[in-house]
């Protein structure tokens, strides 16, 4: 399957089963507005576009099983480490939302190409636990901007300092990556512009005062030109610009916006027309695995890019159709669907006798999940990722268990298996222990 048939395409799923269904290197930017783990459900308003939309904001271990603890030690035992140490620093709930996040944040590596650059947008609740994260899966070296978002609104009574702004951790895959450089006129320059001249500095010459005009628009100062008091005309084309900081002051969204969907926690158009010309060229395919009202995807049509979104909430379907009809033009062709996408870019592997004879060998005769030793005919293949959820096949995603562990699995993931193997387990401590 081509990259084209990825591309354009809102997926209504859980965005790590999408996620494993794409191809290796095969995205230029991700920008993702995931939850905060804020402890608070939010709802769009009733009467809205997004009206009926809503998600929660507060995990805990029923949001992702403790046991892919086990299977993320094997490539980042340090960040086992870092996460089980965060239920203690913090809460445990805060250790479930940085596994939700770490199973996704490695996904997004891997589909993302060397050149490219992933933006995260948080907020003080955990962007210094998920800066971490994004460290240990993209390398600190890859770590490119802390950018502030910053925004004015209504303001409350409070003890603190208002909060007025957010933050985006900007991550590259490598170091050779896309970076065009904006730039916005100074405020002096653009007045100076819009009056077509401004009257320079007087200099001295010969012991003269010499009075300048600077011009920017020959037709606007005509006048001034042709008045005759000026010793000293320069014609100049350039504005007087400078290159963005790394903070930016773009307005929140006008509660009477055109773009104003009412979906919970929706990013002004500005915001990501700013990150996708910034790390992106026209063509390129822009992802948001978190899209919710679509505003990414919208940004990414109206500046000529291709995209990818994914939202578990099927309002998203609704909100993306009237979304790209208004604002970018009357464009209807993409896909909507719940399927989830096949890798193409691996090469698939029937669960032949030697591909079984080959598993055998690398697991050392053991069940991948009990961990017993067994006899190669009582060994059966299996997919580590299910198909249903992404998986496919080829032999990485195979492995061998026995029967019982496979029956056990089913079309579930390794994390239940384990769960279901660890219970068992401490039902057998608890009968010896107290003789039950």
């Amino acid at each position: 399957m081509p990259e084209e048939n990825f591309t354009n395409t809102l997926y209504t799923n859980d965005n790590l089963f999408i996620l494993n269904g794409l191809n290796s290197d095969l995205v230029d930017l991700i920008y993702l507005d995931p939850p905060f783990n804020t402890k608070r459900l939010f709802s769009a308003q009733i009467g809205s576009k997004a009206a009926g939309s809503s998600f929660k904001d507060m995990w805990n271990w029923q949001d992702v099983n403790e046991e892919y603890l086990n299977t993320l030690a094997e490539n980042y035992p340090a960040l086992t480490d870092f996460i089980a140490s965060t239920s203690v620093v913090h809460s445990k709930a805060m250790a479930a939302y940085l596994t939700y996040m770490v199973q996704r944040i490695v996904e997004m590596h891997r589909v993302l190409k060397d050149t490219g650059s992933l933006y995260l947008h948080c907020d003080p609740t955990a962007s210094h636990y998920l800066k971490v994260l994004l460290d240990e899966i993209f390398g600190k070296n890859n770590f490119r901007n802390e950018i502030v978002w910053c925004y004015r609104r209504w303001t409350n009574v409070s003890q603190d300092f208002q909060r007025m702004h957010d933050t985006l951790l900007r991550y590259s895959k490598g170091s050779n990556y896309i970076l065009n450089k904006l730039s916005e006129p100074t405020k002096s320059s653009e007045k100076r512009k819009k009056k077509g001249y401004y009257t320079g500095h007087p200099t001295i010459k010969d012991g003269k005062r010499m009075m300048n005009l600077v011009v920017y628009d020959k037709l606007k100062a005509q006048n001034a030109v042709a008045s005759g008091k000026y010793d000293n005309i320069v014609y100049k084309e350039e504005t007087g610009e400078v290159i963005f900081p790394d903070w930016w002051e773009i307005p929140i969204i006008n509660s009477q916006a055109k773009e104003r969907t009412g979906y919970p926690t929706q990013k002004p158009l500005a915001l990501l027309q700013r990150i996708i010309k910034a790390s992106s060229n026209e063509g390129d395919i822009v992802m948001d695995p978190f899209c919710g009202c679509a505003t990414a995807c919208v940004a990414a049509q109206q500046l000529g890019r291709k995209w990818i979104g994914i939202d578990v909430e099927k309002n998203a379907v609704d909100i993306l159709i009237e979304r790209l009809s208004d604002d970018a033009g009357m464009f209807k062709d993409f896909v909507a669907t719940k399927l989830i996408p096949k890798r193409t870019d691996i090469q698939v592997v029937q669960p032949t006798q030697s591909v079984k004879e080959r598993l055998y060998k690398q697991q050392n005769g053991k069940c991948n999940g009990c961990g017993n030793e067994y006899l190669m005919k009582d060994m059966e293949i299996d997919h580590i990722i299910p198909k249903a959820k992404g998986g496919g096949d080829y032999y990485e995603n195979y492995q061998l268990l026995c029967g019982n562990c496979n029956r056990i699995k089913g079309k579930n993931t390794m994390e239940f298996l384990r769960i279901k193997i660890q219970t068992r387990k401490n039902l057998l401590k608890e009968k010896i222990i107290f003789g039950e």
